[in-house]
């Protein structure tokens, strides 16, 4: 990867509901300490991505994929000088779910057991899903998508843990939680957050960073964006989500928005503006409009060994008969 430009498109394909899709360069990008409500299947392509994950840095190289469950708390940031190029696509827990019926003999909510998995032919399938989103091939970007989500889960699937609060720091725990969605634009301090709910302040910020992988302040940034995501999904003026979030202005949002989503919250809107506009219009893209897209967003020329994404053509060859969605394994 040559050069320093950091380059991002974080957008939906209307034929795939449920899923978000990213395609991204980052260089000096460092994603701070957040969630997401659906999964992360990211396939690197280039470089190194280091990510904190339950207490420890995990280290994504090309090949290998970073794999985070919903509402798992995670950062990002470059492991090496030229950073790292990616593509992800964020599947609802509902998808996998459906899925994992399916196409695997796990009981319970699915998820993934390790967050790191070198397979460089399921990175090559996600890369795939991206360009046949991007081609508006909408068989071939839902076929692609559950043959990855079923290779994953196969290779790297479990069941996750029962999250049934039980200890009385738990609890404590969660009614902050629900006090602070109530009052997300208008939160109180620790001490009187604490104070109401019966505990001291650093037993509150104990109980809730055991409970949720961070504390108090930081898991109302990451609600607030959530919540802006959803505004903003609905056409709601970044400046007037940025308010009615509790952010002091636009950029007090786009800083935080950026650091957490990967993209400002403009480029994010008109993204979802373009995907609510082409329901309407039922068009598809033709081939010189995606591969000017294709190069806007990598910073490459096609033609050049590597550095083109694959095609969206079924694979073959490489994958086994059995990652076929309608092939049933334990």
């Amino acid at each position: 990867m040559a050069g320093t430009r950091e380059v991002a498109r974080h957008w939906q394909y209307a034929e795939l509901p449920g899923v978000d899709l990213l395609r991204a360069r980052y260089v000096r990008k460092s994603f701070v300490r957040h969630t997401h409500e659906h999964f992360v299947i990211a396939g690197i392509a280039e470089g190194l991505e280091v990510f904190q994950h339950r207490g420890g840095d995990q280290y994504a190289g090309a090949g290998s994929l970073a794999l985070v469950n919903p509402d798992t708390p995670h950062t990002g940031r470059a492991g090496v000088p030229e950073g790292w190029r990616y593509g992800a696509v964020y599947p609802s827990p509902e998808l996998v779910a459906g899925i994992a019926a399916e196409t695997t003999a796990l009981r319970g909510a699915p998820g993934f057991v390790s967050p790191v998995l070198d397979d460089p032919y399921a990175v090559t399938l996600v890369h795939q899903v991206l360009r046949a989103a991007d081609e508006g091939n909408a068989l071939a970007a839902d076929t692609l998508l559950r043959v990855a989500v079923t290779r994953l889960l196969r290779l790297n699937g479990g069941t996750l843990p029962d999250r049934q609060v039980r200890t009385a720091g738990a609890r404590t725990a969660a009614r902050a939680r629900a006090v602070l969605e109530e009052r997300l634009a208008d939160p109180p301090t620790l001490e009187r957050l604490a104070g109401d709910l019966g505990t001291s302040p650093f037993a509150l910020l104990r109980a809730f960073r055991d409970a949720y992988g961070m504390p108090p302040h930081t898991w109302l940034t990451d609600a607030r964006v959530r919540r802006a995501r959803r505004l903003l999904d609905a056409g709601t003026a970044p400046a007037e989500a940025a308010l009615a979030v509790g952010f002091t202005d636009q950029p007090h949002l786009n800083r935080h928005f950026a650091r957490i989503v990967g993209v400002p919250p403009g480029a994010y809107q008109r993204e979802r503006k373009n995907v609510q506009d082409a329901r309407r219009r039922l068009l598809v893209p033709f081939d010189g409009w995606q591969n000017r897209q294709l190069s806007q967003t990598y910073g490459t020329t096609t033609g050049k060994a590597g550095r083109t994404p694959p095609s969206s053509a079924t694979p073959s060859g490489s994958g086994s008969p059995s990652d076929s969605p309608g092939s049933r394994s334990g």
